[in-house]
């Protein structure tokens, strides 16, 4: 009978409750249980395995530059980080409000990693999230223009509840790629929530995007109401490398 109903959860994927049981049975631990608390046991079994499906899958959809975690950032004070900022970012709520996140400060200092390391959060919090380093995202636009695709690749990027734009400004944008961010942050406004890193300060930013009308109208969107992130500090990729030298 166990042997049956080890078959018929696996072929209806349930596979929390498919493992808990299997374990439970090699184990012996169905004879300490009632019938109302080991039947509770596996329904949560089967409930904690598709929620970290759920998440894992939301991680991949994301495609983070990092597998970052909060827990994990350095907190040095002479980094400009303010660790009870970034725990209350850590309950999404930015998220719920769509507000932004602007992370700066120069290369090898850790902007990308804490921005992957909120995008984690979001999804473990079951939010939707996608990750984009910005000259990849538009090359990628300009040619979804060129094939038909763009709408289509425009409406993916919306549809997500938190976006991550990851090193803006590394190059003067030129036309299409400042109607893309435009169109980005525009569809965006109001709705759904949005970090960018940048090794710019965000007081050259009009200088970044170019054609003051469209700056002024992007920045307007992003930047007066934004939470900022200023980080400051050698590089951390410095330092590690310094470390690893000293090590040999």
């Amino acid at each position: 009978m166990n042997a049956a109903t080890l078959n018929k959860m696996y072929t209806m994927r349930l596979m929390g409750m498919y493992r808990e049981f299997k374990i439970s049975l090699e184990s012996g631990k169905t004879e300490n249980l009632t019938a109302d608390e080991f039947i509770a046991h596996l329904v949560e079994a089967e409930w904690d395995d598709r929620q970290n499906r759920s998440i894992d899958q939301k991680i991949r959809h994301a495609r983070f530059r990092y597998k970052a975690n909060l827990e994990d950032i350095y907190y040095h004070s002479d980094r400009n980080i303010d660790k009870n900022q970034l725990m209350r970012f850590a309950d999404c709520s930015f998220i719920d409000k769509a507000e932004s996140i602007l992370i700066t400060g120069s290369t090898g200092i850790g902007k990308s990693y804490i921005a992957s390391a909120l995008g984690h959060q979001a999804c473990a919090r079951g939010y939707r999230v996608v990750y984009h380093n910005v000259p990849k995202l538009f090359s990628r636009l300009k040619m979804s223009k060129a094939d038909g695709s763009y709408i289509k690749e425009v409406a993916r990027i919306e549809r997500q509840q938190l976006l991550i734009l990851d090193d803006f400004g590394l190059q003067p944008l030129d036309g299409p790629s400042r109607t893309a961010l435009m169109e980005l942050v525009e569809d965006r406004h109001g709705k759904s929530a949005l970090i960018i890193t940048s090794q710019v300060p965000v007081s050259k930013w009009y200088d970044i995007i170019g054609e003051q009308t469209i700056a002024d109208a992007i920045l307007d969107r992003i930047v007066h109401n934004a939470h900022r992130l200023e980080l400051k500090g050698e590089s951390l990729r410095k330092k590690r490398a310094a470390a690893v030298e000293t090590i040999k």
